[in-house]
């Protein structure tokens, strides 16, 4: 009787989790396809424009280490639907021993990191075998703006930055320590893996520097899936499929992570509209496909934060999420 019954609460567990999976999958894909839809990239937005930590950052945990992967477009949309300047996001209980409190009734914000379950199963030859399953955890998380008797650094603003210029240099010395073959002159941006190197447009053709300076970290993106970095490959067979999607998916997702991390303001494309089409079709066929290429997109940045030199990196990112 009681082996039926905890038979049937491990069934139901599972189903649940299952579930629960799904649903985090399919949620935030189809928020994010609800944005796009309507012609918005939710990773284009300076959020943070009030607080002290910049025009734009990443979301950062309580303790000042930025997110990754998905969790950093979860924040950010829930950042803009709420109006938040704050980038800090605490648990509960992570107030609680600030000494401070969550407002009364306030919600909080879905974040989700990777963990795995052993499961036992037979092989060919019929010996128990265990795998390691992944699957996404979700957790709930408060922006500081939600909450009240953080330390005064939780609220703090500062007034807008002086100029761009000096944002703009730290990005050129940032792209200068990759060591990439970048060659200027043409009337186009791309990144050519066959002869590994970035083509950019001289500086002076842009709207403006910080324009410039995005899309070079878009297609810096994608100089770090060559087989010799980090030997990224999504099925892309020729231009226009849904590799090719993928991979532009994953450089318009890593500029826009570089970007937070640099202080730059990422300005729209050109091809804005035929881009948003191609992603659609990717995100409408797979509900993973969002969280794929943010974890790519997270991994690419921070290899190419790996290059810089100890003194000048950017704080580090981790791709592992937690609590």
């Amino acid at each position: 009787m009681s082996t039926t019954v905890t038979t049937s609460a491990n069934t139901t567990a599972t189903a649940e989790t299952k579930t629960a999976r799904i649903d985090v999958y399919e949620r935030v894909t189809n928020r994010i396809i609800e944005q796009l839809e309507q012609g918005v990239r939710p990773w284009m937005k300076p959020w943070n424009a009030e607080h002290a930590a910049g025009r734009i950052t990443r979301p950062l945990r309580f303790n000042g280490l930025p997110y990754s992967g998905i969790n950093i477009l979860m924040l950010w949309a829930e950042a803009e639907d709420k109006g938040y300047t704050c980038p800090l996001w605490l648990t509960f209980n992570q107030t609680k021993e600030l000494g401070g409190f969550v407002k009364k009734g306030e919600h909080g914000s879905i974040v989700v990191y990777a963990s795995t379950f052993k499961k036992s199963e037979a092989d060919d030859k019929g010996d128990s075998v265990e795998r390691e399953i992944p699957f996404l955890k979700q957790y709930t998380v408060f922006n500081a703006e939600q909450c009240e008797g953080l330390p005064e650094h939780y609220y703090a603003t500062k007034e807008q930055p002086n100029s761009t210029i000096e944002r703009v240099e730290q990005a050129d010395r940032f792209f200068k320590n990759l060591n990439a073959d970048i060659r200027e002159g043409g009337d186009k941006a791309y990144y050519t893996i066959t002869h590994d190197y970035v083509r950019m447009p001289f500086l002076e053709t842009f709207r403006d520097s910080e324009t410039h300076a995005a899309t070079m970290a878009h297609e810096l993106c994608h100089w770090t899936r060559h087989p010799k970095r980090l030997d990224r490959d999504l099925g892309r067979k020729r231009f226009g499929d849904e590799g090719y999607a993928m991979e532009e998916l994953v450089a318009e997702l890593g500029s826009a992570f570089l970007c937070a991390d640099l202080s730059i303001t990422p300005e729209l494309r050109v091809d804005h509209a035929e881009y948003l089409a191609t992603w659609l079709h990717v995100l409408k066929n797979d509900k993973r496909a969002i969280f794929t290429a943010a974890s790519y997109a997270s991994k690419a940045v921070e290899f190419m934060h790996g290059l810089q030199p100890k003194d000048t990196a950017v704080s580090d990112v981790s791709t592992k999420e937690g609590n």
